[in-house]
């Protein structure tokens, strides 16, 4: 068994690398008998389109992974490059309660009452269909039955080595 300052240094090395991985940035939400809540996410991605499936890794220390269990269900609300604000507030950066989060007008209900932000690029909603534990993390695996998509064309939000860019979109060549 490797010693602690071997695993120690694993770890430190591990997130150091998945900082120089790119990611969109995510507000993953839910509403049900746990409650409201969300979180700002990176570790989302599809996993399948029959059915259409995706995947989001949820801390096991974070106070809102269990919330996000016992509602299971969630709406992945992927962020534009103007939003940088919301996800630094639903990161817990700013210090603003859950539910004064959802004070703003830019949300709205989805299916099962799952709180929507009107303005992301994209809103994924679903059920959790399985949980996987591994390491510090929990892995919902989300079938989607709802998508929403913004009626605007709009830059990204990602985050790469712990700071928040924007991605342009760029001017689509249509082949005649």
């Amino acid at each position: 068994m490797p010693n602690s300052n071997y695993l120690d240094l694993q770890r430190t090395e591990f997130r150091q690398a998945m900082a120089r991985l790119g990611a969109a940035v995510n507000i993953i939400t839910s509403n049900g008998p746990a409650g409201r809540c969300g979180i700002t996410a990176t570790a989302v991605c599809s996993v399948s389109d029959t059915p259409p499936t995706m995947l989001v890794c949820l801390n096991r220390a974070s106070a809102m992974n269990q919330v996000f269990k016992d509602n299971g269900v969630l709406c992945v609300n992927v962020l534009a490059a103007d939003q940088e604000a919301l996800a630094c507030e639903f990161a817990g950066m700013t210090g603003v309660a859950m539910e004064q989060r959802f004070a703003n007008p830019a949300w709205s209900e989805g299916r099962r009452n799952v709180p929507v932000l009107n303005a992301a690029l994209t809103s994924l909603q679903g059920r959790i269909t399985r949980v996987e534990e591994v390491g510090s993390h929990s892995i919902l695996i989300v079938e989607i039955d709802s998508i929403h998509f913004s009626s605007e064309e709009q830059d990204s939000l990602l985050y790469l080595g712990r700071v928040f860019h924007r991605l342009p979109l760029q001017e689509r060549v249509v082949e005649a």
